[in-house]
């Protein structure tokens, strides 16, 4: 994790490492980037979920009654819609309990300003961790506008899983919510002129869906 940005945390792994390098690929096909896309979500969550409260619980096994332990607190997914969902069944594969809401940002072509038109939650989201998922952190417009919904939604433990980050969206949120951790599994290089991450790999949308 390079010093100069606190609040990141790089999940670095040779699986990883390995599925991002096809994630990349402008050859890889759709149905490939979706699965590929939801294995390295999947991966990730190791980490992300690393520091969850547990409690212990009395169970009884085929031998005897012991101690065991389980999570404390509902675990929520947020997809930041659309691109997001291709990351949520990765998660929900290894935490099938969690609940999942969605927000939907857009993105303004020309200004870069995140436009919100869709939110729809947990009533009680602030009960415990909310995972924001978005494979793509750009210039951290879209995050900031979802951060702070869920904020005023009463939430208190919030983290971002996305796939690949730019430097300048990950400063940005580490100015505004400096204690709002991003998981992510390659920190980029830098932003363009159009506001692309390089090097990246395009648009996670499209590519997850054909469009």
């Amino acid at each position: 994790m390079p010093s100069r940005f606190p609040n990141l945390r790089h999940v670095d792994h040779p699986l990883i490492r390995h599925k991002v390098s096809s994630l990349r690929d402008r050859t890889t096909p759709p149905h490939e980037f979706r699965r590929i896309l939801s294995e390295v979500a999947g991966l990730m969550t190791y980490e992300v979920c690393r520091e969850l409260e547990t409690g212990p619980v009395e169970v009884e096994t085929p031998l005897e009654r012991t101690t065991a332990h389980r999570l404390l607190r509902p675990i929520t997914i947020v997809p930041v819609l659309r691109a997001g969902l291709g990351m949520t069944q990765g998660i929900l594969h290894l935490i099938p309990e969690a609940r999942v809401g969605h927000i939907g940002v857009r993105r303004d072509e020309l200004s870069g300003n995140p436009e919100g038109y869709y939110v729809k939650l947990p009533p009680d989201v602030g009960a415990g961790p909310v995972f924001l998922v978005d494979p793509m952190l750009a210039t951290g417009g879209s995050a900031a506008h979802a951060f702070n919904l869920l904020l005023g939604a009463g939430c208190t433990d919030l983290r971002l899983v996305c796939l690949v980050a730019a430097p300048e969206g990950v400063a940005r949120l580490g100015r505004e919510f400096p204690s709002i951790r991003i998981y992510t599994a390659s920190l980029d290089r830098e932003l363009d002129s159009r506001l692309f991450i390089r090097p990246g790999l395009g648009d996670a949308g499209d590519r997850c869906f054909d469009t």
